[in-house]
């Protein structure tokens, strides 16, 4: 009741003008409406001008101001509610394309930008229960599939060169006498032939391995001072490891050349740089029971 009183008493002082209000301060109920009206902004603005907020720029202050004043002298019916609330949707999700979807896509490329129109439109023809391109129910995996499809058309654009390099590379070692290929593109050099079982798919194994780029550079060991050999589930790994384990007999020592699409593809795995062939010297110590 008392916030109603409120309510009816900011609705006749400012009249549906959107200047700024100055208190009147005549009664008890007048003093209390000003006082929730100061409890009510703390911490407000640090909210409004956040990115994790409004994100309304500080320069901008007055136009927020004038807005917040238009908006709480307008009355309320169901048309101008509804209206004003798709408004505030609107902004959010101008923002989350222009800002967050965009980011996504394009990631620190500023000549990047997402469609808001066809986000809109996906948007709304399946809020108002109309035929969309792309049903509900296969989006989530649409969105994925052409994700990666988009990521790679970037990454091939920026590091085409060296995608040219690694495949390169590949097709010399594959020419060489001692290398061996398996299913997936793997292609392999036995140091030590082991007798033992060869794990299953589903089989946890212990291994010592040493990974790196055709450059050299070792991006990960088990062999470095303070490093215990890795337990791990076959499956647990990259393409190109699972199907090596699943054909190395145990005390086996291999090499093993896998093609980017046997790993990481078109991803940027930060020392791992994408379309990177990896150089894996693999040892298979047990298989764990």
């Amino acid at each position: 009741m008392m916030m109603a009183a409120c309510a009816a008493l900011v609705m006749s002082s400012c009249g549906g003008s959107s200047k700024t209000p100055s208190a009147e301060l005549k009664n008890g109920v007048d003093t209390l409406c000003y006082a929730y009206g100061v409890a009510q902004s703390r911490g407000f603005l640090d909210y409004a001008y956040s990115e994790r907020g409004l994100g309304i720029d500080s320069t901008s202050q007055e136009d927020f101001i004038k807005g917040i004043i238009d908006g709480a002298n307008l009355g309320s019916s169901a048309s101008k509610n509804a209206y004003y609330a798709g408004i505030a949707i609107g902004q959010q999700l101008m923002n989350s394309v222009s800002k967050g979807l965009t980011y996504e896509i394009f990631g620190n490329d500023s000549t990047g930008q997402a469609n808001l129109n066809d986000f809109l439109a996906g948007f709304i023809a399946n809020v108002k229960g109309e035929k969309v391109i792309i049903s509900a129910d296969s989006v989530d995996n649409y969105i994925r599939t052409k994700m990666m499809e988009v990521k790679a058309k970037q990454m091939e654009q920026e590091f085409g060169e060296y995608k040219k390099q690694n495949i390169e590379y590949l097709a010399n070692i594959a020419k060489q006498d001692s290398i061996q290929k398996l299913e997936s593109g793997v292609y392999y050099k036995v140091i030590t032939a082991g007798n033992g079982e060869i794990p299953t798919a589903d089989a946890r194994v212990k291994v010592n391995y040493e990974g790196k780029t055709i450059d050299g550079n070792v991006f990960d060991s088990s062999l470095v001072p303070g490093r215990e050999p890795l337990e791990i589930r076959c499956t647990d790994v990259i393409k190109g490891w699972t199907d090596a384990l699943t054909h190395m007999p145990v005390g086996s020592k291999w090499i093993l050349y896998i093609p980017a699409e046997a790993a990481y593809g078109a991803q940027n795995q930060g020392p791992i740089k994408p379309f990177s062939t990896l150089i894996f010297t693999v040892e298979l110590l047990e298989i764990l029971k």
